[in-house]
């Protein structure tokens, strides 16, 4: 008979019986093993925001970089609203392959701390597809 008890920190454990290396598997179904943002064409954009009643500039970025295909309503929300850094100082973020960097590898390195992929080459996978997600 196997005995199933839980260990300190949490998980399953298994008396009596062969250990599983425990993980995720992924599968490629978006990426084909290519760099997500090798397959986009990138663009420099200026992203000013106007108050719509005066005119008066109340937001301005220059040369953010943008995939060609996203609109510039989008571009500018997320520069207004998620890059991080005080404006006009080295600090901020400059393109979306930042940010979308900053969030993809904070959760690939929850991830692997907590073995959460059965190995590196599977975190990679991981990464890339949740970078194309993010970027379409």
């Amino acid at each position: 008979m196997t005995e199933t008890t839980r260990s300190a920190n949490g998980r399953s454990e298994n008396k009596g019986s062969t250990p599983k290396r425990a993980g995720l598997s992924f599968e490629r179904v978006f990426t084909s093993g290519v760099h997500p943002y090798d397959e986009v064409t990138w663009e420099r954009r200026d992203v000013v925001q106007t108050n719509w009643k005066t005119g008066e500039v109340v937001f301005e970025q220059k040369g953010v970089e943008f995939p060609d295909f996203w609109s510039v309503n989008a571009s500018t929300i997320v520069t207004t609203k998620y890059f991080r850094g005080a404006l006009g100082t080295p600090a901020r973020e400059q393109s979306l392959k930042q940010l979308i960097d900053r969030v993809v590898k904070t959760y690939r390195k929850a991830g692997e701390g907590f073995g959460y992929f059965l190995d590196a080459k599977l975190a990679e996978v991981f990464e890339h597809e949740l970078i194309w997600m993010l970027l379409y």
